[in-house]
């Protein structure tokens, strides 16, 4: 297979996407509230070894696009979660979408988790993820699948349906150079992590003319060291949330009206940081 590349992302300003389309999940099932994302105790136990969800994935775009994208203003990289990639695999008119997508005029590149789940009424379902990088500036969509070619299909309709958002054509390629997994649960892992390497190592650090190779050619991808990861990423912003939490509630308000302890999830976002700027 021919080297594949693309040109470096061009200044621009970051978007953020809210893709909350599913209803909100339960308090008490709730382990960390990070920004847009409520972890549940259910997504953090599947970090650990199981088949990720929907919400850890969205989880780690979300703990991208925060802490990794905002040190890249100039930026203009889309992280649609997978939420909205299931809409819009499943939308036979994709521009009915466009009040819930971010505005493109300006986007460089978009990632999407892409799922096989083949049932419009199953926002949870599917058996494997892969991972759908389009670059807008030179019209072309990437496909990494750690099952290659399971995803293939999906991908290519996602890709068209993001063609049409676009307003113009894209060229599919499929990475068949990409990293196996070699189980069957770490494919949302890789996902993770290759979203991570492509995004900070290749795209960000990228000068704005450079020519930067998307091939993964004999990349290893750790996946038992990547769950720790995350679950380290996920451990340390939960204490950072119930430290804020202890530091400005008062004993009153620490429980509900029935006098037991509160059980919503630690917090990290704006609401909890505009209250300790007020404090």
């Amino acid at each position: 297979m021919k080297h594949a590349s693309i040109k470096g992302p061009r200044p621009f300003k970051i978007l953020r996407t809210d893709t909350r389309v599913f209803p909100q999940l339960s308090p008490d099932d709730a382990y960390l509230s990070y920004y847009d994302v409520r972890l549940t105790r259910e997504d953090v136990d599947c970090i650990k070894d199981d088949w990720l969800t929907d919400n850890a994935i969205a989880f780690w775009e979300e703990y991208l696009e925060r802490e990794k994208l905002g040190a890249y203003p100039k930026a203009n990289i889309v992280l649609l979660r997978p939420s909205m990639a299931f809409l819009l695999l499943k939308t036979k008119d994709p521009l009915s979408l466009k009040s819930a997508l971010p505005s493109f005029e300006k986007t460089t590149h978009i990632f999407l988790p892409v799922n096989d789940c083949r049932d419009v009424d199953t926002a949870e379902g599917g058996s494997h993820w892969s991972l759908l990088l389009v670059s807008v500036i030179d019209g072309v969509a990437f496909h990494y699948d750690s099952l290659s070619p399971a995803n293939m299909q999906e991908a290519k309709l996602i890709a068209h349906r993001i063609s049409q958002l676009l307003g113009k054509p894209l060229k599919f390629i499929n990475l068949d150079d990409s990293p196996q997994q070699e189980n069957g649960m770490d494919c949302g892992v890789y996902v993770c992590l290759l979203m991570q390497h492509l995004l900070i190592s290749r795209l960000l650090r990228a000068h704005n003319q450079d020519k930067i190779s998307m091939s993964m050619r004999g990349k290893e991808v750790d996946a038992s060291g990547g769950r720790k990861e995350m679950l380290r990423i996920i451990e340390a912003r939960r204490k950072e949330g119930e430290r804020r939490r202890s530091r400005s509630q008062s004993p009153y308000h620490a429980h509900n009206v029935h006098g037991s302890k509160s059980r919503s999830p630690p917090r990290i976002g704006e609401e909890n940081e505009n209250a300790n700027k007020e404090s």
